[in-house]
C-alpha cells in the first residue's frame, strides 16, 4: 500500500515540476513577446545606449510637449511621434527634460535626438541632421480678444511689445527685424518656457505673443480670452527631429519609421488629437 502511496506521489510531483517547467517557458515567450522588435530597416543606427532611443525635449510646450495630469506622464503631439518612431526601431524610448536655450548641445551627449517642435532651417542643418518633416508650421502672433491692433504684416508689429520663447525661430525673426531696423519702436521679453509668455499676455504685460502657429491653435483652443491677430502663411516652417551630424544610419532608420506611420494614418490621427479643437 505504502509502495502504491509512493509511486502516486512520486507521479504527482513529476506532474508539478513538468508543469512549472512548461509555465516557465510560457511566461518566457509571453515577456519575450513584450519587448520590442524592430519593423524597419535599421542598419548602421547608432544610439547612445543600447535598445533605448534617449529623446531632448522641453516639456512645457503644449500641445507638443507637456505633462499628463499627474504632473509626471509626458505627453503631447511630438510625443506621440516620437514614440511611434522608438516603436518601429525595436527601441524603448526615454525623455530628457530640457531647456530649449541649448537643447542641441545636448545631442550625442545626453540623448540620441530632439523632438521638440524643431524648425527645420539651414543653419541648423550645417550642425545636425534633421528627418524629414513631420508637420508644416507658421508664425503667428497672439492677442488678447478685446486687442485693437490691426496686424496683417511683421511691420505692424511697430511700437508693440511682444513677448517670446528664448531660442526659437520667433526670436531670429524678430532679432532681424529690429537688427535691420525694419522695427524701430518695438521691443521684446523673452522667457524660457512659452507658457510664460501666454501668462504674461493675460496678464497686460505685453501686447502681443509671436510664436509658431501651432501653439498659437492650442492656445486659442483653451483660452477664449486669446485671438490669433495675424498669421504668416508666406512664410512655412517644417518640423523635424534633428539629430548628429556623422548619425546618417539614425536618420534613415527615422525617415523609415515616420513613413510607415505616415501609410498607417497615425500622424493623421495624432494631428487630429492634439490640434483638431483648433480647427
Amino acid at each position: 500500500m505504502k509502495k502504491i502511496l509512493a509511486l502516486a506521489l512520486t507521479l504527482v510531483m513529476a506532474l508539478t515540476v513538468f508543469t512549472a517547467c512548461g509555465s516557465s517557458k510560457k511566461e518566457d515567450a509571453t515577456t519575450a513577446k513584450k519587448e520590442e522588435v524592430a519593423t524597419v530597416k535599421t542598419d548602421g543606427m547608432k544610439t547612445i545606449e543600447k535598445g533605448t532611443l534617449n529623446v531632448g525635449v522641453e516639456i512645457g510646450y503644449p500641445p507638443f510637449e507637456q505633462f499628463a495630469e499627474d504632473g509626471k506622464t509626458e505627453e503631447g503631439y511630438d510625443i506621440d511621434i516620437i514614440s511611434g518612431v522608438a516603436k518601429r526601431l525595436g527601441l524603448k524610448v526615454n525623455f530628457v527634460n530640457t531647456a530649449f536655450d541649448g537643447i542641441f548641445k545636448g545631442i550625442d551627449k545626453n540623448y540620441d535626438v530632439v523632438c521638440s517642435a524643431i524648425t527645420i532651417t539651414k543653419e541648423r542643418k550645417q550642425t545636425m541632421l534633421f528627418s524629414d518633416p513631420y508637420i508644416d508650421n507658421y508664425q503667428a502672433v497672439v492677442v488678447n480678444k478685446d486687442s485693437k491692433a490691426q496686424i496683417g504684416a511683421f511691420t505692424d508689429l511697430e511700437g508693440l511689445t511682444i513677448a517670446l520663447q528664448e531660442g526659437t525661430t520667433s526670436m531670429e525673426m524678430m532679432d532681424d527685424l529690429i537688427g535691420t531696423k525694419t522695427l524701430k519702436k518695438t521691443k521684446y521679453i523673452k522667457s524660457e518656457k512659452v507658457t510664460n509668455c501666454f501668462e504674461q499676455l493675460k496678464n497686460g504685460e505685453v501686447d502681443a505673443v509671436l510664436v509658431d502657429s501651432t501653439v498659437a491653435d492650442g492656445q486659442v483652443a483653451k483660452n477664449k480670452n486669446f485671438k490669433i491677430a495675424w498669421k504668416d502663411n508666406s512664410e512655412p516652417e517644417q518640423f523635424g527631429i534633428a539629430m548628429g551630424k556623422k548619425n546618417v544610419g539614425l536618420q534613415k532608420a527615422i525617415n523609415l519609421a515616420l513613413k510607415d506611420m505616415k501609410a498607417k494614418g497615425e500622424i493623421d490621427d495624432s494631428y487630429d488629437f492634439w490640434f483638431k479643437q483648433a480647427k
